[in-house]
C-alpha cells in the first residue's frame, strides 16, 4: 500500500470513529468523491485532537501544531494522512489559503478559553467551520457555473453545524477548559460561566440555551437554500447531513436542555429513517446521472477525479 492510499484509509477510520452523522452522510457520495470528504475530515479531526488533548501542555500542543502546519506547507506526507490531503488539495484544485485561515482559529483554541461577542466567535468559526465548508465545495460540486454563488451556502452550513457542536459538547468544552457561548449572551440572560461549570440548568440556562438555538436554526435556513445549487450527486449527503444536525437541536430541546453534564445524541432510528430514503435517491441520481452521454452537470467533478495521483505522477 502506498502512502497516499494508507492516508486515505486513515482518514476514513478517523471520520467514522469521531463523526458518526457526517460519515453516514458521506456514505451517499459517489465513491470517487469519499475518499476526499474523509481526507478533508481527517485532517480537521487530527489537528482538533492536538489542541483539545488534556495530557498534553499547552505548549508541547502548540509545538505539535505548529510542526503540522509547517509539514503541511512543505508538501511533507509523514503522517500519511498529510498525503491524502496533499492528494485531495491536487486533485479538486482547492485554495491552500483556506487551510491557513483553518491553522488560525487551532491556534485560538490554544489561547482562547472565551469570547466576549458574538462577533468575535463568528471570527474564530471562520477558519474553523466556514473554511471547512468552502474546502468541501470543489469536491461536492455544483451546477455549472454556480460554485461562486454557493460559496456563501457552503460557509453558513459550516457555521451552523459547528454553532449545535458547540451546544451539543458544551459541558465538554467546560471541562476543557473552554466556553464557545458568547459572554454577551451569557449576561443578556443572567447566567454565569460558575453556574455553567456547576452545572446547574435553571430557567435562565434553559432561556440562553433556546436562544443559541434559535440561533444555530437561523444559520441553517440561511444555508439550505444552496443545497440545491450542488451537484445532484452531492446533494442527498449534504441534505442528510443537514437533517440529522438539526436533530441534534430537537434532541437537545427534548432533553430539557441538560447538556451541560452530558452528550444528547440522535437515535439509530432517526439516523435511518433520514438517511434510508436519501441513500435510495443517491442511488436514483447516480443511475439517471449515468444514462446520460453527454450530462454537462457531472462535467466539473469528473475531470477532477480522473486525474492522475500527485505521488503516481512524479513517479514516486
Amino acid at each position: 500500500m502506498n502512502t497516499i492510499d494508507a492516508g486515505y484509509q486513515q482518514a476514513r477510520r478517523l471520520n467514522a470513529e469521531h463523526g458518526r452523522t457526517y460519515y453516514l452522510a458521506t456514505l451517499l457520495l459517489p465513491p470517487h468523491k469519499r475518499p476526499a470528504v474523509h481526507a478533508l475530515y481527517g485532517f480537521a479531526r487530527y489537528a482538533d485532537d492536538i489542541v483539545d488533548n488534556p495530557a498534553l501542555p499547552r505548549d508541547v500542543a502548540a509545538g505539535r501544531l505548529q510542526q503540522l502546519a509547517d509539514d503541511f506547507a512543505a508538501g511533507i506526507d509523514d503522517p500519511p494522512l498529510l498525503a491524502a490531503v496533499h492528494d485531495t488539495i491536487d486533485r479538486w484544485q482547492i485554495p491552500r489559503s483556506l487551510f491557513d485561515a483553518f491553522f488560525g482559529s487551532m491556534r485560538m483554541d490554544l489561547d482562547t478559553t472565551e469570547y466576549a461577542s458574538w462577533d468575535e466567535l463568528c471570527d474564530y468559526m471562520h477558519g474553523s467551520a466556514a473554511v471547512i465548508g468552502l474546502q468541501m465545495l470543489p469536491i461536492l460540486g455544483t451546477v455549472p457555473g454556480l460554485q461562486a454563488a454557493a460559496a456563501p451556502y457552503a460557509a453558513d452550513l459550516g457555521r451552523a453545524f459547528q454553532l449545535t457542536n458547540f451546544l451539543r459538547d458544551v459541558g465538554e468544552d467546560l471541562h476543557r477548559g473552554r466556553l464557545y457561548l458568547p459572554k454577551e449572551d451569557l449576561a443578556a440572560f443572567g447566567v454565569t460561566r460558575d453556574s455553567m461549570e456547576a452545572g446547574v440548568v435553571d430557567g435562565a440556562t434553559r432561556r440562553l440555551l433556546a436562544f443559541e438555538i434559535a440561533r444555530a436554526r437561523e444559520l441553517f435556513r440561511a444555508a439550505e437554500p444552496g443545497i440545491r445549487l450542488l451537484h445532484p450527486t452531492s446533494r442527498d449527503c449534504i441534505r442528510t447531513a443537514f437533517l440529522l444536525y438539526a436533530a441534534i437541536l430537537d434532541a437537545i430541546e427534548a432533553a430539557d436542555y441538560r447538556v451541560l453534564d452530558r452528550r444528547v445524541r440522535v437515535g439509530r432510528a432517526t439516523r435511518l429513517r433520514v438517511a434510508a430514503p436519501a441513500l435510495v435517491r443517491a442511488r436514483l441520481a447516480r443511475a439517471w446521472l449515468a444514462r446520460r452521454p453527454h450530462h454537462t452537470h457531472q462535467a466539473n467533478v469528473c475531470n477532477a477525479s480522473e486525474k492522475p495521483n500527485r505521488m503516481s505522477s512524479t513517479g514516486a
